[in-house]
């Protein structure tokens, strides 16, 4: 028994006490009733005592009485449990979907998909059970196939365009340096399409048909656009269509576009001086000509020290590391001895020589006789430490080549896309599907980065991936009070690694931004 505030119709607060008999609810006595505060308190302090006389208590405030009670609150409160959901990585993404702009696409289950990916990411399918024993949401499988053939056809465009306007927002309204890169994502299948195609997998994956994605970021990784191509397309010639595609659509000016030496040809580097646009490109110095090769081997070789001369209308900067000299040295000598092993068991073919960097290295004569040609390597030595970098722009040397290290933020977005939120392989078969595949995960990917910067900024002293994984271990209670009719929501922060991102659950901590 517990005593138990009644709201009336009148406005006046009845206060009963109240009995449960085999999961039954009843009222037993009504004390009284009143508006008045000090009144009200006063019929308390009676239906107490009344409860402790009926129970042959001679003390409302013993222990037994207030552990009874506490007892009989908890039972109740545990009898009327509505659900219990792992819903913690929901809450936290939930706010930062919201943060980025996202939220303009109204579609619930564009939301859904993109948090599902970034919590546990899995086949569609899998993904609609995951919804709805997580998080409580009903999706869909038909519905969620039929949402990514709008995604393609209406959302894409609105989807790159919110990502833009959000990068250029934090960045002080400048987007200012354009970086590219490509890779491939390989499909389970044996047979491909017009867009599916065999081509050079930069997953190893070279029997199965890919797409080709090329992805534009910002300074410091934040994913701006991107584009799938034919799996067969080569690499180099993606970059200008993807660029002047951006630049048009979002009216860019005054940037610098930086790219890999994989996208470096004299068409490409034609093409942008053309377009007027500035660019500083990696360049592929033992490939240049006798002359440019002859002045790179004869520097006066200093740690750390870059120099430069001119090519064409552009300047080739070379600069020499020690670090990266035995890095150089390091991996030339692991790929012989790989080689050399090879050599002498009899393994070497064609399929697997073209699988390393190092078959440059091999002689192949006529009768398949294989041996390594020590000059080859004499050669490759004198290039240890050294990297080229080609630029049209007024930058320093030292500068250029700080630019041109950010290009790491884009391995690093196809290194957490292709892992963490598992884009490939894909399983969809239609190029709208397909698209609209890495739609979702390019959004992911942009919250996740949010995610990153909003930790960062608050001193939250901790990656994304280990936040997600403390939040999926906890846990939201929904309890229904039958009598009122309201309903308690607690989310439970319990243990001392919950506790260590408890303001990410905090309203008010969403506020700041």
């Amino acid at each position: 028994m517990y005593v138990r505030k009644k709201k009336n119709r009148s406005g006046t607060t009845s206060i009963v006490v109240v009995e449960k008999r085999k999961g039954v609810y009843r009222e037993i006595k009504t004390i009284g009733t009143s508006n008045d505060a000090t009144e009200i308190e006063s019929l308390i302090r009676q239906g107490k005592r009344w409860i402790s006389s009926h129970l042959g208590e001679q003390d409302i405030f013993e222990v037994h009485d207030k552990a009874l009670e506490e007892m009989q609150v908890t039972e109740y409160l545990l009898s009327n449990v509505e659900n219990i959901l792992l819903n913690g990585v929901q809450l936290i993404l939930n706010n930062v979907f919201k943060m980025t702009g996202f939220d303009q696409i109204e579609d619930t289950i564009f939301r859904q998909l993109v948090i599902a990916r970034l919590s546990q990411p899995m086949s569609k399918s899998a993904t609609v059970e995951y919804l709805k024993s997580h998080f409580d949401e009903d999706a869909q499988l038909h519905h969620i196939y039929r949402y990514l053939d709008k995604l393609y056809n209406t959302q894409q465009e609105k989807i790159q365009q919110i990502s833009v306007e959000h990068t250029m927002r934090i960045l002080g309204g400048k987007i200012g340096l354009l970086f590219y890169d490509v890779t491939t994502l390989y499909f389970e299948a044996d047979y491909g399409d017009e867009l599916r195609e065999n081509g050079f997998s930069k997953d190893g994956k070279h029997s199965q048909p890919q797409v080709v994605l090329g992805l534009l970021v910002s300074k410091d990784g934040y994913p701006l656009s991107y584009s799938v191509f034919n799996g067969s397309q080569y690499e180099g010639r993606t970059m200008l269509p993807v660029i002047e595609d951006f630049v048009n659509r979002f009216n860019l000016k005054d940037f610098i576009i930086v790219a890999d030496s994989g996208l470096m040809n004299q068409r490409n580097i034609a093409l942008l001086e053309s377009g007027n646009y500035k660019y500083i490109i990696g360049a592929r110095i033992k490939n240049e000509s006798n002359d440019l090769k002859k002045w790179a081997l004869s520097l006066n070789k200093q740690d750390g020290e870059f120099y430069v001369t001119q090519k064409g209308q552009a300047k080739l900067i070379v600069g020499y590391s020690i670090n990266r000299a035995k890095k150089d040295k390091y991996n030339r000598e692991k790929g012989i001895k790989r080689l050399e092993k090879a050599y002498r068991s009899g393994n070497i073919t064609k399929e697997n020589i073209n699988k390393r960097g190092y078959n440059k290295f091999l002689d192949i004569s006529d009768n398949v006789k294989v041996s390594i040609n020590k000059e080859r390597i004499e050669q490759d030595e004198k290039w240890d430490g050294l990297k080229g970098y080609l630029t049209n722009t007024e930058l320093p040397a030292k500068d250029v080549y700080e630019q041109y290290c950010g290009l790491w933020s884009v391995e690093r977005a196809f290194r957490i896309t292709k892992g963490t939120l598992e884009m490939r392989p894909m399983f969809h078969f239609t190029p709208k599907r397909i698209e609209a595949h890495v739609c979702i995960c390019f959004v992911a990917y942009k919250v996740y980065k949010e995610l990153e910067r909003i930790l960062k900024i608050s001193h939250i002293n901790m990656s994304v991936d280990k936040v997600l994984d403390i939040a999926k271990t906890i846990t939201t209670i929904k309890i229904n009070l039958p009598i009122s009719g309201n309903t308690i929501t607690q989310t439970m922060l319990l243990t001392q690694r919950h506790k260590s991102i408890a303001q990410l659950f905090d309203e008010k901590f969403w506020e700041k931004f």
